[in-house]
C-alpha cells in the first residue's frame, strides 16, 4: 500500500481568474471554439507526514480556505472532460514543492516531509484528439516539463544507482580526424568540431594523455556562447558594409575603432578585432587618455564601479561631511535562455545582473528592463517551427522577471518592450541594475 497522500487544490469559481484566462487563450489564441470550460488544479503528493500535521497543512500551507477548494486523493472528472497533468522534468527545481516542505517543517520541526507538485488540467467541451494535443502543447514546455499520468506513486523517495566510473576516452589524443569526427557527432556537443580538434591538440601536446568524459562535458559547458561569449569574442577577419542609409556612419566608426586599436595595442600581438573589443574600446581610450579617472580598479570585472563623492547630512544636527561611495553598474542579456524557457530565462537575467554588484558587497537598489519581441497577437498557428509562441514568450518572461525582482525587493524604474518583426527569430531580454556601497568600509 502506498504511503503517499495526494491533495488537489483549485480556486473557487469566483476567484478562478487563471482558469478563465486559459479558456480565453485556448478559444481565441489557439482557435479551438468547442472548448467550454477549463479547470486548473495544483496537485501535491506528500510522504513522511503525520495525519495530524497533514490536516494542519491542508488549511494553512496547501490552500487558503476563503478562496480555495481542496480535495483529498481524487477529483471528479466529468463525463465530457479530458484530463492531463504536467510536472517538472527530473532535476528541475520545483519551487512550489520546496516552499511547501519548508512550511510543513514550521508546523512540526521533527517532520521530514517529501513533497512533489504537479498541475492537473481538466478541459470540457466538444474537442478532437488533435485539438486536445494542441492544448497540451500550449500548456507544456518540453524544455522544463513533461506530461504525467494520474496514477499515484508508491513512494516519493528517489533511489539512485551506483554511478559507473568516469569514462576515459581511450585513444582520443592520437585519433585520426575521421574517427574523431565520428566521436564528436555521437556526443551531441554544443562546441564546434574545430573546438574539438583544438582540445585533441592540447591533450596530445600538453597533457600527453586522453581526457575523461567529464572534462569534455565541462569544456563544452564553459565554452558555450552563454558562458564564454563565443560570438562576441570571435575574431573578425573580413568586415564589409552593405549599401544603405547607415553605411557611412558605421564605416566611419569602424575605421575610427581600427585607428584607436593601433594606438592602444601598439606592439601587442595578443589582441584581435572582435565585437567584445568594439564594445570596450571607448572606455579603454578614455582610460588611456586620463579622462576616466573615477573608475574603480578591481580584480572583480563583472560589474563596473565608479567612485562618487556623497555628501552626508547627519540627522543629529552636526555638520555635513563627504564620503566616497562606489556606484556599480551591471547588465545581463538572456536572449536564448528566455527564448526556450521564458519564466526562468528572464528571472535569471535579472538575477545574473544582481549577482555581480552583490558579490562586490554593493546594495542593489535600481533596475531597468528592455526587451524585444515580435507581435504577440499573431495566431499560434503562425509560430515559427521549433519556437514558442510570441505571446507565451512575452507573458512568461514578464512574470519571471517580476517574480525574481519582487522576491529580492528590487525596484525596476524603467521597463520598455520593443515590438518588431525582426525579433521573431530571437527574443531580446536585457536586465540592468545599479548598486551602491561605501568605498572603504
Amino acid at each position: 500500500m502506498s504511503g503517499v497522500k495526494r491533495i488537489y487544490v483549485t480556486k473557487k469559481p469566483e476567484y478562478a481568474v487563471k482558469d478563465r484566462e486559459l479558456l480565453h487563450e485556448i478559444q481565441g489564441y489557439l482557435g479551438i471554439k468547442g472548448i467550454r470550460e477549463v479547470k486548473v488544479y495544483i496537485r501535491y503528493d506528500v510522504e513522511n507526514v503525520s495525519e495530524e500535521v497533514l490536516e494542519q497543512a491542508c488549511r494553512t500551507v496547501f490552500s487558503e480556505p476563503p478562496v480555495d477548494l481542496l480535495y483529498r486523493e481524487e477529483i471528479e472528472i466529468p463525463a465530457d472532460g479530458r484530463v492531463f497533468g504536467v510536472e517538472y522534468l527530473p532535476g528541475q527545481y520545483d519551487q512550489r514543492a520546496d516552499s511547501a516542505e519548508q512550511c510543513v517543517r514550521f508546523l512540526k520541526e521533527d517532520e521530514q516531509p517529501i513533497i512533489r507538485s504537479a498541475v492537473t488540467y481538466v478541459v470540457r467541451g466538444d474537442i478532437t484528439d488533435d485539438e486536445f494535443a494542441r492544448i497540451k502543447a500550449h500548456c507544456i514546455n518540453p524544455v522544463d516539463s513533461r506530461e504525467t499520468g494520474m496514477e499515484k506513486p508508491q513512494t516519493l523517495v528517489t533511489l539512485y544507482e551506483e554511478p559507473a566510473d568516469v569514462k576515459i576516452l581511450d585513444g582520443f589524443a592520437q585519433m585520426e580526424e575521421h574517427a574523431l569526427k565520428g566521436l564528436y557527432d555521437s556526443l551531441g556537443l554544443a562546441m564546434t568540431f574545430q573546438d574539438f580538434l583544438h582540445i585533441q591538440n592540447y591533450f596530445a601536446k600538453e597533457e600527453h594523455r586522453d581526457p575523461s568524459m567529464t572534462e569534455i562535458r565541462v569544456l563544452d559547458t564553459y565554452w558555450s556562447d552563454h558562458c564564454r561569449h563565443t560570438t562576441f569574442a570571435t575574431e573578425l577577419k573580413d568586415v564589409s558594409f552593405a549599401d544603405g542609409y547607415y553605411r557611412t556612419p558605421l564605416e566611419t566608426t569602424y575605421m575610427s575603432y581600427l585607428d584607436t586599436r593601433e594606438e592602444l595595442y601598439e606592439g601587442r600581438d595578443d589582441k584581435f578585432v572582435c565585437l567584445m573589443d568594439l564594445a570596450l574600446i571607448a572606455m579603454k581610450k578614455l582610460r588611456h587618455d586620463g579622462v576616466l579617472t573615477d573608475m574603480e580598479e578591481s580584480d572583480e570585472i563583472n560589474a563596473c564601479s565608479i567612485v562618487v563623492p556623497v555628501e552626508i547630512t547627519p540627522g543629529d544636527g552636526t555638520d555635513p561631511y563627504t564620503e566616497e561611495w562606489l556606484i556599480s553598474f551591471k547588465n545581463e542579456t538572456h536572449n536564448h535562455p528566455t527564448e526556450i524557457e521564458p519564466f526562468g530565462g528572464a528571472a535569471t537575467c535579472l538575477g545574473g545582473a544582481i549577482r555581480d554588484p552583490l558579490s562586490g558587497r554593493s546594495y542593489v537598489y535600481q533596475a531597468m528592463r528592455i526587451t524585444g519581441a515580435a507581435d504577440p497577437r499573431v495566431p499560434v498557428a503562425d509560430t515559427l517551427k521549433g519556437k514558442l509562441p510570441q505571446k507565451k514568450l512575452v507573458r512568461g518572461a514578464a512574470q519571471g522577471y517580476s517574480s525574481y525582482g519582487n522576491q529580492i525587493g528590487l525596484a525596476t524604474g524603467y521597463v520598455k518592450e520593443i515590438y518588431h518583426p525582426n525579433y521573431v527569430a530571437k527574443r531580446m531580454e536585457i536586465g540592468a541594475v545599479m548598486g551602491r556601497r561605501r568605498e572603504r568600509m
